[in-house]
């Protein structure tokens, strides 16, 4: 299986995200990327937009309804938002959308620090294995992977994507 380029995908996202914005009426946004893939994502994201501005970050590992499945044994680091989150239009970024519960806890998480005007989803990856009814408002790709692969993101200089096996 051949896996995108990230520095493909980002020029579109860029360009869907700025486009989606703005048929929203979205002018004032707020950048929130979700440890440690997102984050990269954001990053390039907003290379991509040509801003300057202060990028969120979300650990959501404690807001997990799985954290002791599966083995996940994360480390942990504290989130940290330089801006308010009540009343503010958000953009909540992560590398890859599997099961839906990242996004899930990082609901909750945001929610903890006050009610947004709007979240807008963006992912990189897609991996079509949805446990919850969580869908990307813009998406790099969508990959069909077997029940024994993942996706792993490496950067965040230059991004790449690798597959791995769960077997191995």
């Amino acid at each position: 299986m051949s896996l995108p380029d990230p520095q493909q995908l980002l020029p579109r996202m860029a360009t869907e995200l700025k486009a989606l914005l703005q048929r929203r009426g979205i002018e004032q946004v707020r950048f929130i990327g979700i440890r440690t893939g997102g984050v990269w994502v954001a990053e390039a994201l907003l290379r991509e937009l040509g801003l300057e501005q202060p990028l969120g970050t979300l650990d959501v590992s404690f807001y997990r309804d799985d954290f002791t499945r599966s083995g996940l044994h994360p480390q942990v680091k504290p989130s940290a938002l330089p801006f308010e989150v009540e009343d503010q239009h958000l953009v909540l970024i992560d590398d890859v959308l599997m099961s839906g519960r990242t996004i899930r806890a990082a609901l909750n998480e945001l929610f903890d620090y006050g009610r947004p005007a709007s979240v807008t989803l963006v992912s990189l990856l897609d991996l079509d294995a949805r446990e919850l009814p969580i869908h990307a408002d813009v998406l790099g790709a969508t990959l069909a992977l077997a029940p024994e692969q993942r996706v792993k993101l490496s950067g965040p200089a230059p991004l790449t994507l690798e597959l791995q096996s769960l077997s191995a």
